[in-house]
């Protein structure tokens, strides 16, 4: 199952250590996992990151140093974070171990320079990001706590079905019954402005249904503010890719409106219009965002911009 999880395409594979490893496979599961990662990076993975268990488990040191020392690891997740100490005590043990990497100061312009003194030298290796699953209801309360707990927090999950058991609820294909929750979880991922906004688990995936079900979810949480979802087999990554990038109306909006800004700009007009709509600085902010997502997704935005270049605003 590694070594098949080489060939995929994706912006982020996650190893698991936690709920799909029986407890008397856990050593063996850390050990075949770090043996893994000192492998070279796939060409089509862009993030690799590992699944730990939970702080309260009491397995999550163990897990944290078999799999720190990796070469090729990118990010922790974190499952079951009901508070922000949690964190600091992943954040701890990382400090702790990568302190390289990880300096609970920044440097100081002397100590910069020396270090950077020999141009042989690799560059410096970024932080390990943190990725926190939201599991329950205590969480979601203290969610603006734990999003200041740590500066390595990259983003937050939000895993429905231990939500559900938290809550005593019966998930259902509307998924109105976590619509609190969803949005809860994107908004405070945007107000402290973390990259990463990862939605539920679609557990159905196989057949013409499943992927029916997957993509209207994926279209739903995109609506709500997430900028991710979770997949749980290969076949899902297509569709989930597809729903979150800017389609090509999308695309060619949002560069007719920054052309046409740039020379209202020129102008000196701060509001104008587009279609008989009116476009002014939050509606080019958004344009703004579709098309860095966009060029994200691989779409070649500067032949679009060619093709529109001609674009007035009204």
């Amino acid at each position: 199952m590694l070594t098949k999880s080489r060939g995929l395409t994706v912006d982020n594979i996650t190893y698991d250590l936690e709920d799909s490893v029986t407890p008397s496979a856990k050593a063996s599961a850390r050990t075949s996992l770090a043996s893994f990662l000192s492998q070279p990076r796939a060409p089509g993975i862009k993030e690799q990151a590992v699944r730990i268990n939970a702080v309260d488990s009491g397995l999550a040191l163990q897990d944290l140093a078999s799999i720190l020392p990796s070469p090729h690891l990118d990010a922790i997740v974190v499952p079951k974070v009901n508070s922000a100490s949690d964190l600091h005590f992943v954040t701890d043990v990382i400090r702790h171990t990568l302190p390289e990497r990880h300096p609970t100061s920044p440097p100081s312009p002397s100590s910069s320079s020396t270090s950077s003194s020999s141009a042989s030298d690799p560059p410096p290796k970024p932080p390990l990001k943190i990725l926190a699953l939201i599991e329950s209801a205590r969480a979601l309360t203290d969610l603006p706590q734990i999003c200041r707990a740590t500066p390595y927090l990259s983003g937050l999950i939000f895993a429905a079905e231990d939500f559900a058991l938290d809550l005593s609820l019966r998930r259902t294909p509307s998924l109105t019954e976590f619509l609190f929750a969803r949005s809860s979880i994107a908004t405070a991922a945007r107000a402290f402005q973390l990259p990463s906004t990862m939605d539920l688990v679609c557990t159905s995936y196989k057949g013409a249904a499943g992927l029916e079900a997957l993509e209207r979810e994926s279209l739903d949480g995109r609506g709500l503010g997430f900028n991710g979802k979770q997949c749980i087999h290969p076949d899902q990554v297509g569709v989930v890719q597809r729903c979150f990038a800017p389609g090509k109306e999308e695309v060619e909006w949002a560069v007719r409106v920054e052309v046409a800004d740039e020379k209202a700009r020129r102008g000196g007009r701060g509001a104008w219009t587009m279609d008989g709509k009116m476009i002014d600085a939050p509606v080019v902010g958004l344009a703004r965002a579709l098309v860095e997502r966009a060029g994200a997704c691989g779409v070649d935005v500067e032949k679009v911009r060619e093709e529109w270049s001609g674009q007035e605003p009204e």
